[in-house]
């Protein structure tokens, strides 16, 4: 066992007792903390699939605490008008007021677990819980494949976008983006994203440009998640699959702008090349050979 699992281990058998999550009754409130949870993500009310893609529960799973919760009184789940075969989950008025009960608690018990500790120990507590936090969802965190015209793709490239034209020293303008085929399984492509919490964190996309050449595309990592390792994990991902689709070599360009990008292809081992193509804001270009 290595320290870092060591440590880890060590802290969730820590904290999961400090905080109740043994107990059959979560903070008081007559329900383990697995229940709790579901029903502190209801929030105004969401769909069941979204919410067991949100927590990565097995459906099976969920709907035994969603009909634990119903037999509570503490949600309704409605079939969507919009889509008969989708279900809808929203908190009942019991709760909601639940929901207050349970946010006022958490609230007391955070403060109890800090009061003996100095203002300086809460510092320390403080920006080690948040370095953890972002450390473990960036290492958790999966790159599933999507169409790149679906809405989470659209919603990444359109904080992509956003950074370009705030970061490059003239500013940035995407053009027509409409046209994503490049980036579909049909055209020798594919596209990814990482999702936490429902919200796109994270994408990138390969395109073929040649025989045996695929190009690194739209890469893009949310600048609350940078420093976590999270930029790597999706370039190692994305080389994998040029590999799957058959390519020896990968290309990419990039802006000398995007330093912290620069640095890193030189790491992951790519050598720099003339320009390959007519990108007007592309500064360098990058190769690596995969076969």
């Amino acid at each position: 066992m290595s320290d870092a699992t060591a440590v880890l281990r060590r802290f969730n058998r820590s904290y999961t007792q400090r905080i109740g999550a043994l107990d059959d009754s979560f903070l008081g409130l007559g329900l383990p903390l697995g229940a709790m949870r579901v029903l502190f993500e209801t929030g105004d009310g969401c769909g069941a699939q979204e919410l067991r893609e949100r927590l990565g529960l097995d459906s099976g799973y969920l709907s035994r605490v969603l009909r634990q919760l119903e037999d509570r009184g503490l949600v309704a789940v409605e079939a969507d008008p919009a889509d008969r075969r989708r279900r809808t989950v929203t908190p009942t008025t019991a709760g909601r007021r639940t929901l207050r009960t349970l946010d006022d608690r958490s609230e007391e018990l955070a403060e109890r677990l800090i009061a003996p500790l100095t203002e300086r120990q809460r510092d320390r507590l403080t920006d080690a819980l948040a370095t953890a936090d972002l450390l473990v969802r960036a290492a958790t965190v999966s790159l599933d494949p999507v169409d790149p015209a679906s809405p989470p793709a659209r919603h990444a490239m359109g904080r992509y976008f956003d950074e370009l034209d705030r970061r490059f020293p003239g500013g940035f303008d995407p053009g027509p983006v409409d046209d994503v085929s490049s980036m579909t399984a049909a055209r020798g492509g594919t596209f990814a994203v990482a999702l936490s919490d429902g919200v796109p964190v994270a994408a990138g996309g390969v395109q073929r440009i040649g025989e045996g050449v695929g190009e690194i595309k739209r890469m893009w990592v949310d600048d609350a998640w940078r420093g976590a390792g999270l930029g790597s994990r999706v370039l190692r991902h994305l080389e994998a699959e040029v590999v799957r689709l058959g390519y020896d070599v990968v290309r990419l360009d990039t802006n000398r702008s995007l330093g912290e990008a620069v640095a890193m292809y030189a790491r992951a081992g790519y050598r720099e090349i003339e320009r390959y193509n007519d990108n007007p804001y592309a500064e360098a270009f990058f190769e690596k050979v995969l076969g």
